[in-house]
């Protein structure tokens, strides 16, 4: 048995594992919990992050509008399954230099101490990290940008490391990136990253294929007492384009960017119609994680096919006994 390190969520969304399933994660019965026409001018709502608060839940949604223009937006839910969202994008506080709007996309939640920090992937002369925090998800106060461009999927560890912030992100370019491996930075501020470290990358020939294009993390990373459990995304290059499934990985908890074990085999990938059809077919896209240290239960939510938002489950001895069962043994 492992144990999340972490707070009791009595309250988490929760389904029990169907009878008749092999897999180590399970689909929400009444998926997609977000519908793509959940505020009044949204194309599609996919690819957000939520996060326990007051008694309930709050999150940042990636809502693309119907012009198509990429920003988040703030919203709340009793249950974590029906949500009410903004029907505005926040309006950040700021630098004026900083808070110039060219895009916001795939946003992640990460609480430290009495706040609660959002990273997202913004626009300043191309892709990089963007970061704020708020007390309410109500006014939000932004930061510096973390890097340079290009960088995507900028995800924060919910503690210090070693007395400094730490982050897992993925370099790419200023395209539809063909390439990407997973890197740690540590900051003591927030405001200049560095101290770089190279965690993981993709996956050569066929050892674990689904993963061989580029690789992402995803939600923040849950704290075990075998290491930081992280779901990250991996994608191969197919015939008819990219596929993007879940995967699991078990870093040091002293050296997040020592990998302790890797999963071969995809966690879950896109099998139903709202995974294999949409704007961008065949993506399950994962960005938040509620856990229960209790119990070991997760909740994962994750855009399916860049269009709505779907929920699933799974435990941290499930993820974890699936590594063991399916090791990625070959060198990467």
């Amino acid at each position: 048995m492992s144990t999340i390190i972490g707070e009791t969520l009595s309250n988490i969304p929760w389904q029990e594992k169907p009878a008749d399933s092999n897999a180590p994660v399970w689909r929400y019965s009444a998926n997609p919990i977000i519908k793509r026409d959940a505020i009044p001018n949204s194309n599609s709502v996919f690819n957000s992050a939520v996060i326990p608060f007051e008694g309930g839940f709050a999150g940042v949604f990636r809502c693309d509008s119907k012009s198509v223009s990429m920003d988040i937006f703030a919203g709340f839910s009793e249950d974590g399954v029906n949500w009410k969202i903004n029907h505005e994008p926040i309006v950040f506080q700021g630098d004026e230099e900083i808070i110039k709007r060219e895009y916001r996309y795939d946003p992640r939640v990460c609480k430290i101490d009495d706040r609660y920090y959002i990273s997202w992937c913004n626009g300043y002369h191309g892709p990089t990290i963007g970061l704020a925090y708020t007390f309410d998800f109500k006014t939000f106060h932004q930061l510096e940008n973390a890097f340079l461009p290009y960088n995507r999927n900028g995800v924060l560890l919910p503690r210090k490391i070693g007395g400094h912030y730490a982050m897992l992100s993925r370099p790419s370019d200023t395209g539809h990136t063909p390439f990407g491996d997973i890197f740690y930075s540590e900051s003591p501020d927030l405001t200049f990253w560095g101290k770089h470290r190279y965690v993981m990358g993709t996956v050569n020939g066929d050892a674990s294929a689904w993963q061989s294009k580029k690789i992402g993390p995803g939600p923040i990373p849950i704290e075990t007492d075998k290491g930081w459990l992280l779901i990250y995304h991996g994608v191969i290059n197919t015939c008819n384009g990219f596929v993007y499934r879940m995967g699991c990985a078990l870093l040091d908890l002293d050296q997040p960017w020592k990998v302790k074990a890797r999963s071969r085999n995809y966690i879950l990938g896109p099998e139903t119609l709202y995974e294999c059809v949409g704007d961008v077919p065949n993506v399950t896209f994962p960005c938040a994680a509620l856990t229960d240290a209790a119990t070991g239960r997760i909740a994962i939510y994750y855009g399916c096919a860049d269009t709505v938002t779907g929920l699933a489950f799974t435990t941290v001895d499930e993820l974890l006994n699936y590594m063991e069962e399916y090791p990625l043994e070959t060198e990467v």
